[in-house]
């Protein structure tokens, strides 16, 4: 899952488009994706710097409301 919003950035303070990514880790059979092994994670990247951070799963579900 992967979305764009504009948002100030927390490193450059520029607003600027940033897109949020999930990540899982999930348990696999002969390379095929069953079940998650793990909660996911979530990023969120900036545009404009290119900074990569964590992101708690709280905001995401407030931002992508």
């Amino acid at each position: 899952m992967a979305f764009r919003r504009w948002l100030l950035c927390e490193v450059c303070r520029i607003e600027a488009e940033q897109t949020m990514i999930k990540r899982s880790t999930r348990f696999t059979l002969f390379f095929v994706p069953l079940f998650p092994v793990k909660p996911s994670t979530y990023y969120v990247q900036c545009a404009n710097c290119n900074a990569f951070r964590r992101m708690d799963s709280r905001a995401v579900a407030r931002l992508a409301a």
